[in-house]
């Protein structure tokens, strides 16, 4: 018996030995696979959050503040700061930006610049969209700031600005980096409706899918474009570390969101993620005239509330209420909102709590989503209008009454209804205002073409005669395209403050005014096309 036991080790002893020297003649890739888990070894959870850009509310969120490495996303950043040096007239796109060696050695994804050359800010930025080009996001921080870390600084300083306070830059690309660029997703989604609200003109790169490079087609690697209804940007990310990133923004004909994905196992499974919570969340924004203020620099963080019953109309103040007069000026700091309940304490960014996610063993220094195996294929119909930037006057905060319940709150920016309601003159009882028609004597106004159809609103100033210059600087430039519009300003009163909304009337169709919209939005003029 001890024999047969014996003999039993020894064969036992045999497998085992051979099985040793088949795994160690294995080959390295071999091994790499075997090692490699399923779904590229996520390891921290996924971070996402959807807000509706017209009145700043979540619709949806998930770790929306845990800190997260944008990878790619970045370069949103370093474009909004060459935005910025467009509209100040610094640079053109035209203007040529000289490559250093430093920017040409950044490893890949990257347009293979050489040292010496130069590229104009046009194919820059096109690059940056698209191929997220490494080399030129260099390019780009050396010709705007001096050096790479420079333009850093600017980046994070123009994060606070913003309202971004769980955010710091070290690099303009998103590459890896000790310590890593740091955001949330929260913040993100600031930074998706700021560029859009500060830059409608050149937000529309975001839209380009590809473009000519010499002889070189370049093509982007948002795969969304085209495919879900709404969607026109705005950038992908991906590094070992991050996970597979996207920042989306979707605009139809009458809801704007902007929704985020950080962190996803792989670059399909991301899309399917962003796809479904633009099909669960975009029917349930707010499709009325916009609400919330731009997102501007030099205010206090954009208030983002939990999702509340939607704004209703309201009555006009009371008599004896103080009136505060809106600024029209987009520089002007943003009014702070009254919310149903406190914004969530902020925790202090712990990058000890970071820990790494290996997507794919392939490309580990790249920014670039890598190619999915598995397509997309959500079509639902034609593109529609992007709802970018509105020119809406930021309403300063206005201490509600202690009988006003704070679920009421929410509701007291709201959208008016194509009729104004005036609040009465101080001197007049109250005038009834039920059937949405003014009893008491009125001042002299604008007269008020007959509005049917559609129109077309420029934006809404607290001055009656800005409004009208608007309406006329639009009228001057674009002849062709307003000839047979009417002008007209409406008078409206949000919160004891009065408005004057710029309008064009004379659109029978949506198509009409949609079309007008889009060109006017071309040439650098905010707009939408709404029902009379």
């Amino acid at each position: 018996m001890n024999s047969v036991w014996t003999g039993h080790r020894k064969a036992w002893a045999l497998v085992g030995i051979v099985a040793s020297f088949a795994i160690t003649v294995t080959s390295p890739a071999e091994a790499a696979r075997r090692k490699a888990p399923a779904g590229g070894g996520y390891g921290p959870p996924t971070a996402s959050i959807v807000v509706d850009a017209k009145t700043g509310k979540i619709l949806q969120g998930e770790n929306i503040d845990a800190p997260r490495i944008p990878a790619s996303i970045t370069k949103v950043m370093s474009l909004y700061l060459l935005f910025e040096q467009l509209e100040r007239g610094r640079i053109s796109l035209n203007t040529p930006l000289t490559v250093s060696s430093y920017a040409a050695s950044q490893p890949p994804t990257k347009l293979g610049l050489r040292p010496g050359s130069t590229i104009d800010v046009d194919d820059a930025i096109k690059a940056m969209v698209t191929l997220s080009a490494n080399d030129v996001s260099v390019v780009v921080a050396e010709n705007v700031a001096g050096s790479e870390e420079a333009f850093a600084q600017m980046m994070t300083r123009k994060a606070r600005e913003l309202g971004m306070s769980s955010t710091a830059f070290y690099n303009p690309h998103g590459l890896p980096h000790n310590p890593p660029n740091i955001t949330t997703a929260r913040d993100l989604s600031i930074l998706g409706r700021a560029i859009q609200d500060r830059f409608p003109k050149y937000f529309a790169y975001f839209e380009t899918r590809s473009f000519q490079y010499g002889k070189r087609t370049i093509r982007g690697h948002n795969r969304l474009l085209g495919k879900v209804e709404g969607v026109d940007g705005i950038k992908t990310g991906y590094t070992r570390l991050s996970g597979f990133n996207l920042l989306t923004s979707v605009n139809t004909a009458n809801r704007s969101i902007v929704a985020v994905v950080l962190g996803g196992r792989s670059g399909a499974s991301r899309d399917q993620k962003m796809a479904g919570l633009i099909d669960d969340h975009l029917p349930r924004a707010y499709a009325g005239a916009r609400i919330a203020p731009p997102v501007v620099e030099g205010s206090a963080q954009p208030t983002m509330v939990a999702e509340a019953p939607a704004p209703r109309p309201v009555e006009p103040a009371p008599v004896q209420a103080p009136v505060r007069v809106a600024s029209a000026t987009p520089e002007a700091p943003m009014a702070q909102a009254t919310t149903p309940q406190p914004a969530p304490e902020r925790k202090p960014l712990d990058l000890n709590t970071l820990r790494p996610v290996v997507a794919s063993a392939a490309g580990a220094s790249s920014t670039t989503t890598p190619s999915s195996t598995s397509s997309v294929r959500w079509q639902k119909g034609q593109e529609p209008l992007p709802l970018n930037a509105q020119a809406y006057a930021a309403l300063p905060p206005q201490a509600a009454p202690a009988q006003i319940p704070a679920s009421q709150k929410a509701a007291l920016v709201a959208k008016i209804e194509a009729k104004p309601v005036e609040a009465a003159p101080a001197a007049q009882a109250p005038t009834k205002t039920a059937s949405l028609k003014v009893e008491a004597p009125e001042p002299k106004k604008v007269e008020r073409p007959a509005v049917t159809g559609w129109v077309i609103q420029l934006g809404a100033t607290d001055d009656e005669s800005k409004a009208k210059e608007m309406l006329d600087s639009a009228r001057n430039r674009f002849g062709k395209l307003l000839g047979k519009a009417s002008p007209f300003t409406e008078k409206v009163t949000v919160d004891g403050s009065t408005l004057y909304r710029a309008r064009f009337s004379g659109f029978s169709e949506s198509d009409d005014a949609a079309k007008a919209c889009k060109q006017l939005k071309k040439n650098g003029v905010n707009c939408f096309a709404s029902r009379a």
